[in-house]
């Protein structure tokens, strides 16, 4: 009992959130305002450690798992940050440390690790073809030493704030392969290079403060050594970093939904009407106390990810479900937040408005609810596929 009661990641937790109180509701809500960039706040986690979790230890990182670095996510959006500005070093990095040649690693995870370089962003999504991504129309053609890029990607995060990008394309034609899933591969993009010979960036303005883009290549020459692994397997490759990705993307949310349903709390015991607490009501009591139990269950599930994932074992169903029930849990949570708050939960001095846009994107990306249903109808039910 005295081990189920423990938790093993409460140093962590401890630590972040330490770190995270340096960083006030005031100033989160600034940055948000003025449609910024947390510089100082993704400088402070960097220099923390933090950011190099997933990196191993001989390349200068922390040699943590999935798990810690899920905590790391899950602390920051509890303590009313947004993991949003910087999770993409988190799970691109999966990519470079399990497929990346020893080489890579040399070159660029101790810079990454020290702050020195970030790679924060993957250019996967496209306009056409959304989360079919066996379908991506992006090329790349190799010519000599290099590969040509010629395509277009959307909704790629934080390009302004990265100096490296993972890119997938396509190395063969569709129609040239037996599986669908192969023929492309994966690239370590030198961003502000790009930017100089054949990338195009437009940024993508959104209700939330989440710098997105749309990038157009245009015979982008990218250095054969940049190929990370085997030409032809990228999609194999990237999978790695999206269940990572989905699985981050849970935690974030438990963090989301502890935060909301821990506002909404200490606000309904306060607030008085008609001569009582409004938190006395069960119409009040109810939708937060079952907010609650599906934070504490998705959290469960995100815990299963995890471990899965840190022992190298297939986990897309159990990342997939992660993201699922989280992201449910912290919407729910911030419907009764922002109910509760009444107008109060509009007005931006209370925060409750700026992390309920935050948490609703998770309904949608980095893959909607309903994609995640119809996988687990297909691969886990063994039901006909529906597209």
């Amino acid at each position: 009992m005295q081990q189920t009661q423990t938790d093993p990641y409460q140093d962590i937790r401890d630590a972040v959130r330490a770190l995270c109180a340096q960083f006030p509701d005031e100033y989160h809500r600034k940055v948000d305002e003025a449609r910024g960039y947390p510089e100082e706040f993704v400088e402070a986690l960097t220099q923390a450690g933090w950011m190099a979790a997933l990196i191993p230890e001989e390349y200068g990182g922390s040699g943590l798992g999935l798990a810690e670095a899920s905590v790391i996510m899950e602390e920051i959006n509890r303590s009313g940050g947004n993991s949003g500005a910087c999770h993409g070093q988190m799970y691109n990095m999966n990519t470079l440390v399990r497929h990346g040649s020893e080489a890579q690693r040399q070159k660029y995870l101790p810079k990454i690790a020290s702050g020195e370089l970030r790679l924060q962003s993957m250019g996967v999504t496209e306009p056409t073809t959304g989360t079919d991504t066996t379908k991506i129309k992006t090329t790349a053609v190799k010519k000599g030493g290099k590969y040509v890029i010629n395509g277009q990607k959307v909704w790629i995060s934080r390009v302004q704030h990265s100096d490296l990008m993972i890119l997938l394309a396509r190395t063969t034609p569709l129609a040239e392969v037996k599986k669908k899933s192969e023929g492309l591969s994966i690239f370590l993009v030198d961003i502000k290079e790009a930017m100089k010979s054949g990338m195009t960036v437009r940024p993508i303005l959104n209700m939330v403060n989440h710098e997105t883009n749309e990038l157009f290549f245009d015979n982008l020459e990218i250095p054969e050594e940049n190929l990370i692994g085997e030409e032809g397997k990228g999609f194999k490759y990237i999978l790695t970093g999206l269940n990572a990705e989905r699985t981050l993307i849970a935690a974030e949310c438990i963090g989301d939904g502890h935060w909301f349903i821990d506002r909404v709390s200490n606000y309904v015991r306060e607030r008085v009407v008609f001569g009582r607490p409004i938190g006395q009501n069960q119409g009040v009591q109810f939708p937060i106390a079952e907010a609650h139990i599906e934070v504490e269950a998705a959290g469960l599930m995100r815990d299963k990810a995890c471990a899965l994932f840190d022992a190298g074992l297939p986990c897309g169903a159990e990342a997939n479900m992660a993201k699922y029930l989280a992201a449910k849990a912290s919407w729910e949570a911030a419907n009764a937040c922002i109910q509760f708050h009444g107008g109060f939960g509009f007005a931006c001095e209370y925060d409750v408005e700026r992390k309920f846009r935050e948490t609703r994107l998770y309904q949608v990306a980095p893959i909607s609810t309903n994609l995640i249903l119809s996988y687990v109808a297909e691969h886990i039910l063994d039901l006909p596929r529906s597209f």
